[in-house]
């Protein structure tokens, strides 16, 4: 998007499915994003936000499920996603260090939207999740500020960039660069047009484990970059988006099976990685207020649900080559640097 050269620009076809219009979560309709970047020397950070849609998410919630591969994280929101099934705010990504002003910016975002929150209804759910970029960045410093994040809600777009940019200008993916990256497939129900698309901001794995394609290229870039004999202390949230209706525990199954897309571009899930997976539906709304005890709700076939797993699996692996290719090399603090995967295109 937005003239940058993806992973399918350099002859990388990443499984069998249709991709979208964009080959973006934005496919999905009246989904957005949005990117604050903070780029100056030590400062390589940022902030990013995924609208599920265009309207009062708080009187108007998405079905929901959240799956933790490996917990290492910090995130906020998720437990009620849990036990409710819904997402009812805007889904901000940023550093570790930096989710509290995130939170705090997000809650009153929502409370200048809805005057009823805490005093003729209940409270509201939060939703900020996170990976360390304190390589690159001066995760220290805690550089976010409130206006970066209601910034990055208000410029949300279906049409956006990816790679170095909002919450993924510091990160690092397989000891090269990573960020943000995102893919889409379109498949049929019913004689009708549906689409499932991945935002992920990556930030886990090893130089030598990195596969593209089923190509493991990982030891021919560190043998010219430097072996990476430091563990796997990184992260990867994975954001999934579909207008298909589906239960919320119909999204937990689809979530988890975003393991197999990270697996296939080499990550083993280590110990000191956190892996997090958000799926919503926008094909099943939640009215904050209704007037009826008994809601209706449709959903998919189990059966069919196999098309779905293989297009969380799919968008999953290529928005994670997506968000290497895009992203340009980045020196930040302390003089670390990490090089883009662009520099190695030959090897693609």
């Amino acid at each position: 998007m937005l003239d940058q050269k993806r992973i399918r620009d350099f002859g990388v076809r990443i499984g069998d499915m249709r991709t979208g219009e964009r080959n973006a979560i934005s496919d999905v309709a009246e989904v957005t994003v949005g990117h604050v970047t903070l780029a100056d020397g030590p400062t390589q950070t940022g902030v990013t936000a995924i609208l599920p849609h265009g309207g009062n998410l708080f009187r108007d919630k998405v079905m929901a499920a959240g799956h933790v591969i490996n917990g290492f994280g910090k995130s906020m929101g998720l437990m009620q996603i849990q036990e409710m099934g819904t997402i009812e705010t805007p889904i901000l990504l940023t550093n570790t260090l930096c989710i509290g002003t995130a939170s705090d910016a997000l809650i009153r975002h929502m409370l200048g939207d809805n005057p009823d929150i805490g005093h003729t209804t209940g409270t509201v759910n939060p939703v900020v999740c996170e990976c360390n970029d304190g390589y690159l960045n001066d995760i220290r410093s805690n550089a976010i500020e409130a206006d970066h994040v209601l910034e990055a809600i208000a410029s949300a777009s279906d049409m956006f960039l990816e790679g170095a940019v909002g919450a993924g200008r510091g990160m690092s993916c397989y000891k090269l660069k990573g960020g943000i990256g995102t893919a889409s497939r379109v498949f049929e129900l019913d004689g009708a047009g549906h689409t499932l698309g991945a935002l992920v901001l990556s930030n886990m794995g090893q130089k030598r484990d990195l596969t593209v394609a089923g190509n493991r290229i990982g030891p021919l870039v560190a043998a010219r970059d430097k072996d990476d004999s430091l563990p796997d202390v990184g992260s990867i949230v994975v954001v999934l988006a579909t207008d298909v209706p589906l239960s919320e525990r119909q999204l937990g199954r689809i979530a988890r099976r975003a393991v197999v897309g990270i697996g296939r571009t080499g990550s083993f899930i280590g110990n000191g990685s956190g892996e997090l997976v958000l799926a919503f539906s926008t094909g099943n709304r939640v009215a904050h207020y209704d007037e009826w005890a008994q809601q209706p709700m449709m959903r998919l076939r189990e059966g069919d649900l196999d098309l779905l797993f293989r297009a969380a699996v799919e968008t999953t692996e290529e928005a994670i080559l997506n968000s290497m290719i895009t992203a340009e090399s980045v020196t930040g603090r302390n003089g670390h640097s990490r090089r883009s995967l662009l520099e190695f295109e030959e090897l693609l």
